[in-house]
């Protein structure tokens, strides 16, 4: 095929743009560097605008350093005789005139929107493709302003030759950015407006991740002032799944957003181990919430005795009825539990120096009304300093009114069936109090927190407030928060975990992505509006929704659609595939002895067949060490996640592990057996099903669940529409 003829002009317009990115990487290292020599002396202030201008030429540089990423992809035409060429950051000439627009600014959403139906004032639109500096190809699109299609295939595809080389590419162990081949519906989402909860639903290989992180991206320019000083924080569902989208970000210009798990909102408290289903169920319930603030409110509580002091010649009392009135006049009172315990003292010392005034009262009328050295009436203040260690008093604040850490609050509820009673008796059967009860450990140290116990540790947290009296208790920091939430795989995450994520949102500006038919966690919701009702509520939340699956080819759809209607979620349907292979998935029934050596066989025949791509194998959890021994044995390059990342061209995981990746090829074993474990066992299976870009192998040595045979069948004889687009 001849060259596009415009090929070598577009070269060495790029030469130029890359020549004028290196002069702008050059000037921020040299503003640096004089501001470094001119050493760290001068006023307060000196220093302080030193540091100021360090810190942002070191944040120029790294976002001009793009390294084998791609400065510019593609190029509009207006009606207007306008030219503007696209790219992954903003690029000027020596007069500042554009060369290269930034992929987030106004002038470049034709780019992504424009369609043969809605040019958008566009008369063509090229796309670039590139190894590095070096243009290799032309794709153009055409439009009329008549709105016809343009003589693309789908006239609402947006640069489908581009679309599909990139879809084509083989994987490697990093998600790639799709900055180059965002499609109309994925734009939309990017840009919609900052404020507000933003729920996005997409089946499998909708690009949910990557829209969701070049959300991020295109936020953070857009409203640099506050987002960058407020921060974005970006949270997965595993450390692998943080290992694999990582460099997304960084390849966008943006370096400074926080990515996380859940756990890693706690650092301080170490998820240790799983528990029983229906704990983790009800853990993660919104009625925990109440039972949470019940345990608090049940340790704040008057005497069951008077308290009596020895006060010098005096015996100090106050009753238990005044305590109790004590207690609920400070539970009125607004503010975290710790730090109202104050008042709480000041209070019971109010009434034990008001006794004491009473009693140096009746001393001086029995001296006759004559003040002696030991009858000498005491300030308040001087009174409390007195007493407010003394051991009756302290043991009495700490019956009435204990300063607790959210570990104490829990481990002491947890440990103890009355307080479970006491807390959970208006909201929980008397089966799930009995799920909540664990023996107490002896200390804190040894408590096996689990994953489900830390939206309930900073639950608790939150209603206890800071412990000021112990300064090496970490209950003591305070909770980051910030300007924009991205939360992943949000169809996981337990009403008490959005809790625990609302908190750290300082304006309810959030954008939650994931698939409700992907949900596997033991609470999966069935709408979004499940998720939607325990977020920030300062603004209605919206639900947007990825209809087209650039993922997965058509044959596996057609496989994976049975069991997607089998969960019996209502309204659930797979996504239209952009892309079809012609190669049917294939199953390999065995002995159950040999399945760990026919799913090694399988892998490396996989291996093989997607040549340098990569490869996973998912099974159940009980199968990992059969499967990895055999993997072992045929001696092929495999790894486990969390030792090796995805680097290995095979990758034995679970399906936890495997949630948001994909894959070259994927081979699933023992489908039923996955179905088995999980909390939501078809919706867990049909994740599995869907991870592959190429390929996909069954292994199994029991029968297949019925919906997947039936997807086999209308797979192989051709009984159900592929859906292609």
């Amino acid at each position: 095929m001849a060259p596009h003829p415009e090929l070598a002009a577009e070269q060495a317009y790029l030469d130029r743009a890359y020549r004028r990115l290196d002069a702008m990487r050059r000037a921020a290292a040299d503003l640096r560097d004089s501001v470094i020599d001119a050493g760290p002396g001068g006023t307060h202030q000196a220093r302080t605008e030193r540091d100021v201008f360090v810190r942002t030429s070191l944040q120029r540089i790294e976002q001009l350093e793009l390294g084998r990423a791609t400065l510019c992809f593609g190029r509009i035409d207006t009606e207007g005789t306008d030219v503007f060429h696209i790219g992954r950051i903003a690029v000027s000439d020596e007069d500042q005139e554009p060369l290269v627009v930034d992929w987030r600014a106004p002038v470049a959403e034709p780019f992504y929107r424009a369609t043969g139906r809605h040019p958008m004032g566009l008369v063509r639109r090229r796309h670039f493709a590139t190894d590095g500096r070096t243009l290799l190809g032309i794709e153009d699109e055409l439009f009329r302003s008549d709105g016809a299609d343009g003589g693309t295939a789908d006239p609402e595809m947006v640069g489908p030759g581009a679309l599909l080389a990139a879809l084509e590419r083989s994987r490697s162990g990093q998600m790639r950015d799709i900055v180059a081949t965002v499609q109309r519906e994925q734009d939309e989402i990017i840009r919609a407006e900052l404020p507000g909860a933003l729920v996005v639903q997409g089946g499998p290989g909708t690009g949910k991740t990557a829209v969701a992180l070049h959300r991020a991206a295109y936020l953070l320019y857009t409203y640099r002032f506050p987002l960058e000083q407020q921060g974005v924080l970006v949270v997965g569902p595993n450390q692998v799944f943080l290992r694999y989208i990582e460099q997304v970000l960084p390849s966008l210009g943006e370096s400074g957003v926080v990515l996380t798990t859940l756990g890693g909102l706690m650092p301080e408290v170490r998820a240790r181990h799983d528990e029983a289903l229906a704990a983790a169920r009800l853990k993660g319930d919104a009625r925990m919430a109440r039972v949470v603030a019940r345990a608090v409110s049940d340790r704040e509580r008057g005497l069951r005795n008077d308290l009596v002091v020895g006060f010098g010649a005096l015996s100090l009392r106050v009753t238990a009825a005044s305590t109790a009135a004590m207690i609920a006049s400070v539970r009125r009172r607004p503010g975290p539990h710790n730090p109202r315990r104050r008042q709480v003292e000041t209070l019971l010392l109010r009434a034990l120096f008001d006794d004491y005034e009473h009693g140096m009262a009746r001393r001086r009328r029995l001296n006759g009304g004559v003040d002696t050295e030991d009858s000498a009436l005491m300030e308040f203040d001087e009174f409390r300093s007195a007493l407010r260690r003394d051991p009756a008093v302290v043991t009495a604040l700490d019956r009435m009114w204990p300063v607790l850490s959210a570990a104490e609050l829990l481990h002491d509820l947890f440990g103890a069936r009355p307080l479970i009673e006491l807390a959970g008796r208006r909201d929980l059967t008397a089966a799930e109090r009995d799920e909540l009860y664990r023996p107490r450990r002896a200390s804190l140290d040894e408590v096996a927190w689990t994953e489900a116990d830390l939206p309930l540790l900073d639950e608790a947290r939150a209603l206890l407030g800071p412990i000021k009296f112990r300064r090496r208790d970490r209950d003591d920091d305070l909770v980051r928060t910030y300007g924009h939430i991205v939360v992943d795989e949000a169809q996981d995450v337990s009403p008490m975990a959005l809790r625990m994520l609302s908190r750290r949102s300082i304006s309810g500006s959030m954008t939650l992505v994931g698939d409700i038919g992907q949900a596997t966690a033991p609470l999966a919701p069935a709408s979004w509006d499940d998720v939607l009702r325990h977020l920030p509520q300062r603004r209605p939340g919206r639900v947007a929704k990825l209809t087209v699956n650039y993922r997965t080819p058509s044959e596996i759809v057609v496989v994976a659609a049975p069991v997607l209607a089998a969960t019996g979620v209502p309204g659930l349907v797979p996504p239209r595939s952009v892309r079809s292979t012609g190669r049917l998935p294939s199953v390999r029934s065995v002995d159950k002895a040999d399945l760990g050596e026919a799913v090694a066989a399988v892998a490396a025949d996989e291996l093989s067949a997607v040549d340098g791509g990569t490869v996973a194998v998912i099974a159940p959890e009980a199968l990992v060490p059969v499967i990895g021994a055999a993997l072992s044995d045929a001696r092929v390059d495999w790894g486990e996640p969390d030792r090796a990342g995805l680097t290995a061209p095979i990758t034995l995981l679970t399906l936890r592990a495997a949630k948001g990746l994909e894959f070259d090829a994927v081979v699933v074993a023992s489908p039923a057996g996955i179905v088995a474990e999980s909390a939501q066992g078809l919706r867990a299976l049909f994740v599995a099903l869907t991870r592959p870009t190429r390929r996909l192998a069954i292994v199994a040595a029991e029968p297949l669940p019925a919906s997947l045979a039936v997807g086999l069948d209308q797979a192989r004889f051709g009984l159900a529409e592929s859906p292609a687009v």
